[in-house]
């Protein structure tokens, strides 16, 4: 088992920046591909981005270039900075993992609202 806790969404207005933390706890050290996923009010969830255990990293196209997706594996900790916020942006974001078991787990989200 693995326990996702995300933290670091608020409220920011249009062009401004978040870093969001996911920590992992439990059985972290099977963690392989970690990601971030959003759902917007009314829309399904979305893969933002992902992240393997050697750093290769996938984005979804819009939004390349504004959001970086990063983790220590030494904390057990993802992050998503997220820079040039737009109001279509705002979402529940949610950590989720797979694990070398072919397990998969998600966090509870944290909500990113932009709005002026």
């Amino acid at each position: 088992q693995v326990q996702l806790v995300e933290s670091g969404g608020g409220l920011v207005q249009p062009g401004g920046s978040l870093r969001l933390s996911c920590a992992a706890s439990g059985s972290a050290f099977s963690i392989k591909t970690m990601a971030w996923y959003r759902q917007a009010p009314g829309k399904q969830r979305e893969l933002v981005a992902t992240i393997t255990t050697d750093g290769s990293t996938n984005y979804l196209d819009s939004v390349k270039g504004r959001f970086t997706i990063s983790r220590d594996n030494a904390k057990n900790a993802l992050y998503l900075q997220i820079n040039s916020l737009k109001p279509e942006d705002t979402a529940v974001y949610y950590c989720a993992v797979r694990t070398a078991f072919g397990s998969d787990y998600w966090g509870q989200g944290t909500q990113v609202t932009v709005s002026s």
